[in-house]
Formats: C-alpha cells, sequence, structure tokens
C-alpha cells in the first residue's frame, strides 16, 4: 500500500495491509448481517440528529448513502475487515469525510453484537415456526389415529401396546418444550446493546432506548460492559436448538425403525432410491435428519469452547463464535420442516400395527394389574406374569394365553388365576386393544384420554401461534 492510499475507514494505511488482514476479515461471511447493519446505522444516526449530536443537514446525506449501499448489495461493498467497516468506507466514498460522523458514540463492538441480535432474533422465531408446524402436524395425524392400536417399545423389545396417536402426542410435547426454549432465548435475545460503545459507554448525550426503539428491541442491555461483549444469548439459542435437534433425531429414528417393520410407509417426497438397486425405497431425508442432531451438537462446542476463558470484555475471538449459530438455525430448521413433511404425509399400516401389538407378550403388565386389582400384591402377581411369560407365544389366541397363566398362578401361589379374576377379564386383558382402552389416566393411550389431551394442546398451540 502506498503512503497516499487512504486504506479503510477504520485502519488507513497503517493497518490495512499485511498478511493478517485477510486472515482477520469476515466481510464474506458478513453477507448474513449487511440488512442488519444497514437497520443499526439508521437508526444510530437517526438518533444522533435527533439528539444535536449530528447536524440534520449531514444525518440526511449519510441516510441517503445508505441508501445507495443497500441499492448496490453486499457484493458492491469495497474491501474491509467486516461489512461494518466496508460500509462505513462506502458512506464516506460517497459523502466525503462528514460520512464517518456516522459512527460517533459508537464502537464496532456494540455495533456488531446489536447486528448478530437484530439478525438471529429473526432466525430464531423462523426456527419456532417450523417447530409449531410440526406441532401441528403431529396433532393432525394423532386425531385421525386415535384408536390405531401399536406396539410400544422400551429398550427396542415389545413392551405394552399403545396407539398411534400416544405415540405421536409424546413428541408434540417435547417439541412444544423445545417451542419454549426457543422463544426464551428470543426474549434475551431481543435487547439491544447499542450506545455501549467499545465497553464503557460515551461521553455523548445518546439516548440508548431511542435506538432499542427504532429497532424493535424490546429494550436494552443495561451494562455497558455486558452489551458489548455478551454472547450468551448465542450460547442459549444454540443449546436451544441442539436439544430440538435430539428431538428431532429421536423420531427420524423411530420413523427409520418403524418403515423397517412395515409399520408406516414415508411418502416418496421423503425418500429416495439407490443408485443401483431401483426397488429400494430409502429414508434418506430423515437419516440427514437424524444427522443433524451431530451438526447442532458439534457447533454448541464449538461455540461454548470459543467462549470460554475469554476476558472481559471484547475480544476477536467472538467473530468466530456467532457463524456455530448460523449453522445451527439454519441447519435446525430445515431438519424441523423436513420432519414435520415426513410425520404429515406417512402412511399408518394400521392392520400391521394391530396384528404386532400383542407381540413379545405386551399385555403382560395388564394381566399384572388385573391381579393386583383383585387383591393379589402387585409382586405376587408380576412373578405370576414373569412365569407365565416363558410359555406365552405371539401366536397363542386369548383362550391358551390364559390358560398358561393360569398354570403359572398354580405354580406360583398354589391356587389358580381363576379364584381371584374371571377367566372373561382375563382374557380381554390379554387383548391388546382392551389393554389400551384400560389405560384411561390422564396422558394415557386410552383413545378417551387421548381425545382429551388433543383437546388441551390444540389450545396450546394456539396460543404458542399467538405469541409467535
Amino acid at each position: 500500500m502506498t503512503s497516499d492510499d487512504p486504506g479503510t475507514a477504520v485502519r488507513r494505511g497503517r493497518f490495512s495491509g499485511g498478511p493478517a488482514r485477510e486472515f482477520m476479515s469476515s466481510l464474506d461471511a458478513d453477507e448474513r448481517i449487511f440488512a442488519a447493519d444497514l437497520a443499526v446505522d439508521r437508526a444510530h444516526v437517526v438518533m444522533l440528529a435527533e439528539q444535536g449530536i449530528v447536524d440534520d443537514a449531514i444525518a440526511g446525506e449519510i441516510l441517503a448513502a445508505l441508501d445507495d449501499v443497500e441499492a448496490a448489495g453486499h457484493g458492491a461493498l469495497p474491501d474491509g475487515e467486516d461489512v461494518h467497516e466496508a460500509i462505513e468506507t462506502a458512506v464516506i466514498d460517497r459523502v466525503g469525510p462528514d460520512g464517518g460522523r456516522m459512527h460517533t458514540a459508537r464502537s464496532r463492538n456494540d455495533e456488531v453484537a446489536t447486528c448478530i441480535r437484530y439478525r438471529l432474533r429473526g432466525d430464531v422465531l423462523d426456527a419456532v415456526a417450523a417447530t409449531l408446524t410440526l406441532r401441528e402436524a403431529l396433532l393432525s395425524v394423532a386425531g385421525e389415529h386415535t384408536g390405531a392400536v401399536m406396539p410400544g417399545y422400551t429398550h427396542l423389545q415389545p413392551a405394552q401396546p399403545t396407539t398411534v396417536a400416544h405415540y405421536l402426542l409424546s413428541y408434540e410435547g417435547a417439541i412444544a418444550r423445545d417451542t419454549e426454549r426457543l422463544l426464551g432465548a428470543y426474549e434475551r435475545t431481543n435487547r439491544s446493546p447499542l450506545g455501549a460503545a467499545a465497553f464503557a459507554g460515551t461521553p455523548f448525550d445518546i439516548d440508548r432506548d431511542r435506538t432499542a426503539e427504532l429497532l424493535g428491541f424490546d429494550g436494552v442491555v443495561r451494562n455497558s460492559m455486558d452489551a458489548s461483549a455478551g454472547r450468551d444469548f448465542l450460547a442459549e439459542t444454540t443449546a436451544a436448538l441442539a436439544t430440538h435437534a435430539t428431538t428431532l433425531s429421536g423420531i427420524a429414528e423411530d420413523l427409520i425403525v418403524y418403515a423397517n417393520k412395515g409399520f408406516l410407509e414415508l411418502s416418496d417426497d421423503y425418500s429416495s432410491t439407490s443408485s443401483i438397486m431401483p426397488q429400494k425405497k430409502n429414508p434418506d431425508p430423515v437419516e440427514l435428519v437424524r444427522a443433524t442432531a451431530g451438526t447442532a451438537t458439534g457447533e454448541l462446542t464449538g461455540l461454548l469452547t470459543t467462549l470460554k476463558g475469554l476476558p472481559r470484555a471484547y475480544n476477536l475471538d467472538l467473530q468466530e463464535a456467532t457463524p456455530h449459530a448460523w449453522t445451527a438455525v439454519d441447519s435446525v430448521s430445515d431438519a424441523t420442516e423436513v420432519v414435520a413433511g415426513a410425520v404429515a404425509t406417512a402412511e399408518w399400516d394400521e392392520t400391521t400395527l394391530a396384528d404386532a401389538a400383542g407381540d413379545g407378550f405386551s399385555t403382560a403388565t395388564r394381566i399384572a394389574d388385573l391381579l393386583a386389582m383383585s387383591g393379589l400384591p402387585f409382586r405376587t402377581a408380576h412373578e405370576i406374569v414373569a412365569t407365565a411369560a416363558t410359555s406365552i407365544a405371539d401366536g397363542d389366541d386369548p383362550e391358551t394365553a390364559a390358560a398358561k397363566v393360569d398354570d403359572a398362578a398354580r405354580e406360583v401361589s398354589g391356587e389358580s388365576l381363576f379364584e381371584h379374576v374371571t377367566r372373561a377379564d382375563v382374557e380381554r386383558a390379554l387383548d391388546p386393544t382392551a389393554s389400551v382402552a384400560s389405560r384411561d389416566s390422564v396422558g394415557g393411550p386410552a383413545p378417551e384420554a387421548v381425545s382429551d389431551e388433543l383437546a388441551t394442546l390444540d389450545g396450546r398451540l394456539d396460543a404458542d401461534q399467538a405469541g409467535l
């Protein structure tokens, strides 16, 4: 760089060259906050004019120059260490030295923190909207399958019969909590750091509340050092996204396993085929959703590791922190939309599900409950049913299975099962549909209980949509 080269608005000739400049530059990555920076610049300039810190005429020239910069686009910006410096340089190129007055009472430290919050809050709301779409799909499909009996699993082994609706609502509850976490992160993101300057405030008579108002923030981050240096809002948002991605990964795994078992068929829109085996229908998009949990968790780890041990107040390490949040919010929001579509369009095979619902003597717990209700200690009932389980096969009809339970009762307690319960009650308890219907406690799988829960959850979804 020659001695008469003015360099950038910030560095000028002395610090604008050298091999480290390119290493330090975030200009390309900052395209994401280009519009945010223009909004922040405008709000700051308007406030400076209103406070009499910058002459109205000069403020008008700066605002007009910012319009020109916006129209030209990010790609037309001059070289700079970041988008903030490049925009300021572009304004000075248009206005002259007075263009530099736009940076009065401001540092890039509070400026960048404000831009990140300005853009991230919108991204978080997009992520929230995606969770609401998914919850709507879960509730809708659940409402269509309140009586569809299916096997429920623990440890991937047949455990107890349940219903498709009850299964889907288990995920709706988890996603609803993810919604809450994201909305909470939004609230703490939607605070303005602008006016904190480098970290120690400014002697100019600025109005921080006014810039927060102009930018649509709910208020300001009061302490100026915290305002410029704090990135916990990034960590909280990324943690909420990683938690949500983990929930999505669980849904994805279930859809993959259930498709493999023939319990459901994914839509062609959420499947693909093999490059060599034309008969294959692979759940590729859903598999990528499953992997998104790794992406989000990795971004959270990278972000927290970057923030760990940073001294107050501002350090350029923070430049490397923000992209972790961008990657997480983009990938997780996309994954949420894929899961919503996959759930909404999947076809559940109720016949296959019903046939499998009783596998592995899954109604055993219902028999034990029945015996306990008749007066036997539950542990004795449990032992009787456990003994019977070794002889009952998946193909046994209710009459045969009931006889085997009676044999077990005689072996364990020395008396017939039917001295405590009727044969009809036992045979009914062995039926998966009847077993499900008996589990009518709040939040249980019985169709009546699920119908009540659906009404409650519809109301909660409406409230969250209104909140969004």
